[in-house]
């Protein structure tokens, strides 16, 4: 006679042994609390680690971006600015105070840091901006003081909150209360670093400069030429930039940069033009002749 799928694993598990019993129930069990540890192959690409220095990598906080859109201090200053030779050397920069991330003085060595975040070095007076290149990786932007003043911040979510007192959430996990009431999603304010108030913004138009932040395309820099949309969907940004090339992407790896053509924000020196490996292969034989 066939036996029901319900009573299939009760009979088998009777069926054997008090230690083949204990295993079949350990491994149903599930993992209990948060994961503290991350393999240096499932780390991030655009960190960049070598894959022969050790079976870890540094695994972020939790924090304002998520593990696999955000650079942890650690990597910053160790693997990049190439301020510290080891993890050891970056926790006691830290712990002198040195280092602020968006105005704030940040000790922890896996703070993730991300895009649009300022940050700064006391004893140098150094201030960067992370921003992507056309190759997807974060690059370490150098600003004067005066633009390390402030940032520009994604909406997210615009929402009545507790007595009807509106809202906005960022990208960077900010709440504002009180916004102006002509701010929507996808738009993008100006934070005042110091204070994590906006006095300006801008809406998300065709016409604009933005930034892809996600997908095949990120990193590239280009103004909106077209908005396709979808109700119940993902609307598609067609998108171009100063060279001509053109290329699309869903409105939500779509961040604005600025009115029309101006940038509210100094770029990187490619200013966000995708190369070609025909271009790549003679900039390189340029530079060798040179």
């Amino acid at each position: 006679a066939l036996i029901p799928a319900s009573l299939r694993v009760s009979w088998m598990s009777s069926r054997l042994s008090a230690p083949f019993r204990t295993s079949i129930k350990k491994s149903t069990a599930m993992p209990r609390g948060p994961k503290k540890h991350l393999k240096r192959l499932h780390a991030p690409k655009h960190w960049m680690l070598d894959k022969m220095s050790g079976v870890w990598a540094p695994r972020p906080s939790a924090g304002p971006h998520k593990l696999r859109e955000c650079l942890p201090l650690v990597i910053l200053l160790r693997n990049r600015l190439k301020y510290a030779l080891t993890k050891k050397e970056v926790t006691s920069i830290l712990m002198q105070r040195l280092i602020r991330v968006d105005s704030k003085v940040r000790t922890d060595p896996g703070f993730p840091a991300g895009f649009m975040d300022v940050v700064k070095i006391e004893r140098t007076n150094e201030h960067f901006r992370l921003l992507y290149d056309t190759k997807g990786r974060f690059t370490i932007h150098r600003i004067t003081p005066e633009e390390a003043s402030y940032k520009l911040a994604k909406v997210k979510k615009v929402a009545l909150g507790p007595k009807g007192i509106p809202f906005v959430t960022t990208h960077d996990g900010r709440t504002i209360r009180y916004p102006h009431p002509d701010v929507r999603v996808h738009d993008i304010v100006k934070l005042d670093i110091a204070t994590g108030s906006f006095k300006e913004f801008v809406k998300f138009e065709v016409g604009n400069l933005a930034m892809t932040t996600g997908g095949r395309n990120l990193g590239r820099v280009g103004v909106i030429y077209n908005r396709e949309k979808h109700d119940g969907s993902h609307d598609v940004i067609y998108m171009r930039d100063e060279k001509g090339h053109t290329w699309t992407t869903l409105i939500e790896n779509v961040f604005i940069l600025g009115k029309g053509n101006q940038s509210l924000v100094s770029l990187p020196k490619d200013r966000g033009v995708k190369l070609s490996v025909l271009e790549e292969r003679e900039k390189i034989l340029r530079k060798l002749q040179q």
